[in-house]
């Protein structure tokens, strides 16, 4: 399993240790947030707001896993970057798995992505495109793309729904666990390590049976009853 979470957005951000100009590159965020809405997005002083509760995400899917016996590799603050993504073997990965910010153009899906690291990032952007990942060589059962409208896009006559998604079952991933709208940080973070108890537990549970096993347990419980913070994920490719 691959775990992307936590990037580090701001030079501002305490993570970042050294000042700036000595080892790290703070990404014109304007400018990249630009091209991401196709150049149409006027985004003024454009600022991107960490997600905390991807750490805890991300460290409690990593101690499942380990739980479960499967290896782990995981990526958080400077190295949850592009360059770190697109330059490993993917191909060994039975699971990818992205908490972070999710950034939906409808217009140009070409442009929608995930937001990684835009500090320290020595070689690409910091944004994970949907025209980049459709270069992607996968071999991975489970992608899971836990950030907001990840299972949204412009809807292509004949092709269905162009976005992050369709990326990714393009580049070889047969199913996708994505989202239909914006969703909570904290509520996600318990959804899904809900989910991973259930796919990891080693009885042969299928992505679509193990979700829906994580939003039952949402739904009894009063804190996340409400389908605001259970219904927006999906899983699109095959549900066995």
């Amino acid at each position: 399993m691959l775990i992307v979470a936590d990037p580090i957005f701001s030079q501002k951000d305490v993570r970042v240790k050294a000042p700036a100009g000595e080892g790290t590159r703070s990404l014109p965020l304007a400018t990249a947030v630009s091209d991401l809405a196709g150049g149409s997005l006027d985004t003024g002083e454009a600022e991107i707001k960490r997600l905390t509760d991807t750490r805890t995400e991300a460290d409690e899917i990593a101690r499942l896993a380990r739980s479960a016996q499967t290896s782990v590799d995981v990526l958080l603050d400077l190295e949850a970057n592009e360059t770190n993504v697109a330059g490993r073997d993917l191909q060994r990965y039975g699971v990818l798995h992205f908490a972070t910010h999710g950034l939906l153009n409808t217009d140009h899906p070409q442009f929608s992505g995930l937001v990684l690291s835009l500090v320290g990032e020595q070689q690409k952007d910091g944004f994970l495109r949907v025209s980049e990942v459709f270069n992607f060589r996968l071999s991975t059962p489970l992608v899971m793309l836990s950030a907001c409208e990840t299972g949204l896009g412009r809807v292509q006559r004949g092709e269905g729904v162009m976005g992050l998604s369709r990326a990714f079952m393009y580049a070889g991933a047969p199913t996708v666990g994505a989202s239909l709208w914006a969703i909570a940080d904290r509520s996600t973070a318990q959804l899904m390590s809900d989910f991973y108890e259930a796919y990891l537990a080693g009885q042969g549970t299928q992505p679509a049976g193990a979700l829906r096993s994580a939003q039952l347990k949402m739904l009894n419980n009063p804190r996340y009853s409400a389908p605001f913070y259970w219904a927006p994920f999906i899983m699109i490719g095959d549900w066995k």
